[in-house]
């Protein structure tokens, strides 16, 4: 079963018509939207800041309710000029510069976005400029990164931002297929001419909308 989980980039588009179920798990509960072959989490839950996202009750759950694959959307913010606001990409490694979640906490892994080629390759279909490939780094949040944060984390990674590698590490351990598709709403702070709000990453992602709501259904329908 496919998993889908939104943020901020999902917030205004007009999502599949789905049941809300609470799922309880062992390290709390989450809310889901339910379908026969399709489960979402929003993984903010109620407006819940990023440092304060369950994600450990969000993995389990999706769990629980039968997912074996999760593509989760993220929006971002580019590193690298080159890469402009508006992009799509699919990161195939992850940085996390603060602690990462964990269920399985005996085990050693690599985390494998093991869907990451299959995602970037229906996603190239229905938007030929997409990339594929990068390195996704992780800030803690919820504040934004600083000038010199910006220009440091710069040289290790491609975009940043504040759920995507923990998800992906929890999926890991979970024995769950999972591929990350960033929404670059903005150039992180001090790379762009614009002073970087939230409110502004807000309004790209309702500029966007449309287009969310086309790779929704293209990931739902061929990656099902």
């Amino acid at each position: 079963m496919l998993g889908i989980i939104g943020g901020t980039s999902l917030l205004f588009s007009t999502l599949p018509d789905l049941e809300k179920r609470r799922v309880a798990t062992p390290f709390g509960s989450a809310e889901l939207l339910c379908g026969d072959n399709l489960v979402m989490l929003m993984r903010h839950q109620n407006s819940l800041p990023p440092h304060r996202i369950n994600h450990r009750a969000n993995l389990a759950a999706l769990a629980i309710a039968g997912v074996t694959k999760i593509v989760a959307f993220g929006s971002s913010g580019s590193l690298k000029p080159k890469i402009a606001p508006g992009t799509l990409l699919v990161p195939t490694d992850y940085i996390s510069l603060t602690d990462i979640p964990s269920i399985h906490d005996h085990a050693i892994e690599h985390v494998r976005p093991e869907l990451s080629e299959e995602l970037a390759k229906e996603l190239g279909r229905l938007v030929p400029s997409a990339r594929f490939g990068g390195v996704y780094v992780q800030t803690r949040g919820p504040r934004i990164e600083t000038v010199a944060e910006v220009k440091s984390l710069a040289w290790i990674a491609d975009v940043v931002g504040m759920t995507v590698a923990s998800e992906a590490t929890l999926a890991c351990e979970l024995g769950l297929q999972f591929a990350a598709l960033c929404t670059i709403e903005n150039y992180a702070n001090g790379l762009g001419v614009e002073v970087l709000t939230y409110e502004h990453i807000v309004s790209v992602s309702r500029e966007h909308r449309h287009r969310t709501e086309e790779i929704v259904k293209t990931i739902i329908e061929h990656m099902e």
